[in-house]
This record gives structure tokens, sequence and C-alpha cells, in this order.
């Protein structure tokens, strides 16, 4: 359906059909309402339609040539003007001075005089007749029948189609939920107000012992801004809290930056009374140092330690170990002590001592029974810090020979023994590690790092210095080869016959010698002993791994104490060994 009312009929709509288009509302059959009269045609002539001038029809592009001619003679005013009622008859005479009522064409009609009325857009016939076929007979009358759509309205009459009437009335919409309203804080924490609800004590009475749906809604909302109320309190009780701590922070931390600043620390006066050990790790600075002195009751405070360490010029010299200080000493008079050799309490291992002479010191600074140490060192030689290729050796004299590495310790009393054997295993096996025995093993004639460890051991008891150290090295591994005929593999060393024994003694008896076969008689086995025999140092270490290489197979003692001299040949020794004699007769 178009917007001009017509509907499919027996015949399509093309642009060839006269009336296609919106070729103006003459053009249009009138559709008959019986017994209604239409308000256009009171009152006079209705609305002139321009288009229709004589025998031009309904065409528009037909009439361009006459439109141009004919309204500036007649004086036109406006082609497309609707006008009604007594407005249209003065139309209505204006445009009837161009004749035109002279006629109206149509196909099959000519001559037919126009009533210009709106309603029926046809020419002049009578009321309530028949209405002319504008097609002349060709087409049927598409307006004709009750069933055929009405004939399209002017502009100004058309109207939308009625809306059915429907007969219900709409439910009412509900009543909207009433906007929240934030009470002033009425909470009785601030306000003073005990109201078991919250609310001050003049409130309207229309809140109160109001019943059903309101009510509820009123205790509802009540109940809500309780629970507001008491979350604003708290919140307050929080952020008054947070307030007060910040305050208090800033306060202690203001307090502690002026007393650094400008006032003195705690201390003490005097030199102190009684006598109290502590221990110093590596590594401390003054403030760590200063803490261990305040926990041990030496000191004051930790500030007044610094305060002291700094004005003092040797005082950043302080090094680690063990300290016999007093208690209660003045922070200067502490520093001062400290400084003094006499107040260290460390444990000094000299190069070359064996775990004996450890065990006896350990037993003495710590107070203990003697042989305890000793008998604590071999329950616990594998939980105290050995690498795996010191562990698991047969016919040991002590499992933990060679590993108390030559340093000084920090001894203090109340210490543990296994404490301080840790400290020593820890320094050695980290030492070992730098210079890499196992790898170095297979580069000069031995086994494993073990066996290198025995070398540097024996070559730290025998030798005096630095260039006996690296002679006596070779002197080993050479002793070590398999084609050795001078001692046939084996080391003759007195250090191992006396470490067997226990002694240091500078004479052996040959026969002794001779006939002792335990493992660690060097005279009467072939190769190294099963373990260390000392605890060798730096040097003794260095001279293992670069001994000489001039041929040296002999030494003696000459002086019997200080003095060693070396030979490559039997006849060599035998020259030495009569000045030996010599010398210590």
């Amino acid at each position: 359906m178009t917007e001009y009312g017509r509907g499919q009929g027996s015949e399509p709509w093309h642009p060839t059909d006269p009336l296609y288009g919106d070729q103006g509302w003459e053009g249009q059959q009138q559709y008959q309402q019986p017994q209604q009269a239409t308000p256009y045609a009171q009152g006079g002539q209705g609305y002139q339609d321009p288009y229709a001038q004589q025998g031009y029809g309904t065409d528009p592009y037909q009439q361009q040539a006459a439109y141009q001619q004919q309204y500036p003679q007649q004086g036109y005013a406006d082609p497309h003007a609707q006008v009604y009622g007594d407005q249209g008859q003065a139309a209505a005479q204006s445009y009837g001075q161009t004749g035109w009522n002279q006629g109206y064409d149509t196909p099959g009609q000519h001559g037919q005089t126009y009533d210009g009325n709106w309603e029926t857009g046809q020419a002049a016939m009578a009321y309530n007749a028949p209405p002319a076929d504008p097609y002349g007979g060709q087409q049927p009358d598409l307006y004709g029948t009750p069933e055929a759509y009405p004939p399209p309205q002017p502009p100004g009459r058309r109207q939308h189609p009625p809306q059915p009437v429907v007969d219900w009335e709409p439910e009412p919409e509900p009543e909207p939920a009433p906007v929240p309203h934030e009470p002033e804080e009425s909470h009785p924490f601030f306000t003073g107000d005990d109201d078991e609800d919250g609310y001050e004590d003049d409130a309207p009475s229309s809140r109160r012992g109001r019943g059903g749906r309101g009510d509820d809604r009123d205790r509802e909302r009540r109940g809500k801004e309780k629970k507001r109320k008491g979350k604003n309190g708290v919140a307050c009780l929080v952020v008054a809290a947070v307030l007060v701590g910040g305050v208090g922070g800033i306060g202690y931390f203001g307090y502690q930056f002026w007393q650094g600043q400008f006032g003195e620390a705690p201390d003490y006066a005097g030199t102190g009374t009684g006598e109290v050990q502590v221990e110093i790790p590596k590594g401390a600075f003054g403030n760590e140092i200063g803490n261990i002195l305040k926990q041990a009751g030496v000191v004051k405070s930790v500030d007044a330690f610094v305060a002291a360490q700094q004005k003092n010029a040797k005082g950043n010299s302080i090094q680690a170990g063990a300290y016999t200080l007093k208690k209660e000493m003045s922070a200067e008079s502490a520093v001062a002590l400290m400084l003094d050799p006499a107040s260290q309490a460390n444990l000094i291992i000299p190069e070359g001592k064996r775990n004996a002479w450890v065990y006896e010191q350990l037993d003495t600074r710590l107070n203990l029974k003697p042989g305890t140490t000793k008998e604590i060192a071999f329950e616990k030689a594998d939980s105290l810090g050995l690498p795996d290729w010191a562990k698991n050796h047969d016919k040991l004299k002590d499992p933990l020979e060679g590993f108390l590495f030559p340093a000084s310790y920090p001894v203090a009393k109340g210490g543990k023994p296994e404490d301080a054997l840790k400290k020593m295993v820890s320094r050695a096996n980290a030492e070992y590690t730098k210079l890499d025995l196992e790898g170095q093993a297979k580069k000069h004639g031995v086994e494993n790092a073990w066996q290198l460890l025995t070398v540097a051991s024996l070559v730290q008891a025998e030798g005096k210095t630095h260039d006996d150290f690296r002679k006596m090295a070779e002197v080993i591994y050479n002793r070590l080869q398999p084609d050795n005929t001078e001692t046939n593999r084996k080391l003759q060393f007195d250090s191992a016959l006396n470490y067997l024994k226990g002694q240091s003694e500078i004479k052996i008896s040959e026969q002794e010698a001779n006939t002792n076969q335990d493992p660690y008689n060097t005279y009467t086995q072939v190769g190294l002993p099963p373990g260390p025999i000392s605890n060798p140092g730096v040097e003794a270490l260095a001279a293992m791994l670069d001994p000489t290489k001039d041929g040296w197979m002999y030494f003696v003692a000459t002086d019997g104490m200080n003095k060693t001299e070396f030979a490559k040949t039997y006849a060599e020794f035998k020259t030495l060994k009569d000045k030996f004699n010599a010398n210590t007769d």
C-alpha cells in the first residue's frame, strides 16, 4: 500500500498509468460517502487546481509550456496554495479570471467543467451522482466498492488511523522508593545521646508507632542509619588512633634525632670491674661491636661505643677475635682495652702444630677437663665440616689431623669445643678448595687430594724455611717414584716416627726405626703414611705445589735444629750425616 492509498488492482501500477505518481489531486476519483457532506463544499467553491488548464489533462509535463505563457499574463499567485471557506472564494475568483472552468480533459471525455472540489478532484457533476470514469471506460473504478481502500486525503487533512479503544485501566505505577536522607551525625559517642535507636529525642511523633509497610520502611531506614553511624564512629576512632600513633612516632624519632645530634649517649664511668670475655666476628662494624659489648654488660649504650671508637685514632683497627674485658666500662676505656694485645683471648695455632696441641689449648681456655676436646673431635669428626675426600680413611691416628688450619680463632669462656673445631675445619676446607687439591693431585704423581695434603704436612714438619719447603717437596716426590733405587720408595722421615710416638726428638734410634712396623713409620713402610702428621701452613702448601727440580734425594739438619742441607747422592748424604753427628755429640 502506498502513501496515497492505492492498493494492488487487476492492473499493475506502472509509470505509463496517467495517475502514476503524485500528479495532483485533480486526477483522483472521488470516494463516495453516502449521507455525509464534506466541510470543504460549504460556503462556495473549494480549491482551484492550477494544473487543470484547457486541453492539458493531467500530465504535468505537457502543461509546462502553457504555464510559462498563461500565468504571467493572468497574474497567477501561488499554484500550490490551499484555500478553504470564505478565503477560498476570493482565491477562486482570482483564479477564475483565467478561465479555469473552461473545461477539464480526461481520456475519452473533453470539456468537462471542473468544480475545483478538493474532496473529489473531478469534473463538475451532481452531488451523489455516480463518479465519472477518468479512464473513459478503459479502466475499472478502483474506489467504487466498499472493500476498496479509501481515496487519499489532501495533505492538510491526512490523519493517522484511529487507535483501538482498550477497555481496561492501567495499573497504578508503583510508589517510588524513598530517597535516602543523610541525617546529621548523632552517634552517642559524639552527641551524648543514649537513645537506643540512635535518634534525637525531638524526632517527629509520626515516625513512631506506625504500623504496616511504612513502619517497616522506617525501621529499616533507622537500622541502616544506625549501622552507618556506628561505622562512622569506628572510622573516627581509627583515624584518631592513627593520628595519635603518627604524632607519637614522629615525636620518638624526633627525640632520637635530637639525641643523636645534640644529646650525649648513655655511658658508664670508670674502667669497670670483674672480667668478661666477648667474641667479635669477622667483618663486624662499630655498631655491631657495640651491640655485642652492650649485651655482655661491658658498655651502657651502642652510641657511646661508636662515638668513642670514632674519637680514637686507631678505633677502626679493632680486629675480629676474643677479648677479655671488664663489666660496666666507659666506652672510651673499652675501646682502649680492645686495642691492647693483652686483652685478646684468641687461640693462635702456629704452622706445623699437631692436633694434640690444639686440643690441649682448647681444654685450657674453655676450663674443660683434659681430653674433653679430643674426645669430642673423634666422636663428631664427620659432622664438623670435613670434605668428602677427607673421610673414611683407615689406620688414621686422628681423623681431623691436617684440618685444624693454622690461624687465630676467638675462643671465649663459656664456648663449646665443637664450635671452635668447626671454625678451624671450615677455614682449612676453604683454603684447600682455593688450591684445588683434587685437581692438582695427579700432576704431582699422587692419587688424590688426601695424599697431596699428607705431602704438605711432611714438608711443614721437616722444613725450616721457604727454600727448604720447596727442596723438601722435591725430595718426597723423587723418593715416591717407582724407579727409586736409592731408598726403594721409602721416605725414612724422622718426623713421621715422632708423630707416631707423640714426640719431637732429634735423634732416633736406628734399631727402633728399622723394627717398628706401624703404618706411620716411613722407615719400614713404603710410600706415604696413612694421613697428615701436622697442620701445614700457607708456605708449605705452596711449596708442595711448586717443588724444585734439581734432583735432590737426601737432607740432613746438620746443626740439629735450624740448618738443613740437601744431597743428590748417597755419598753426599754420608758426608752430611757425619757433620750432623759431629755437631750433636
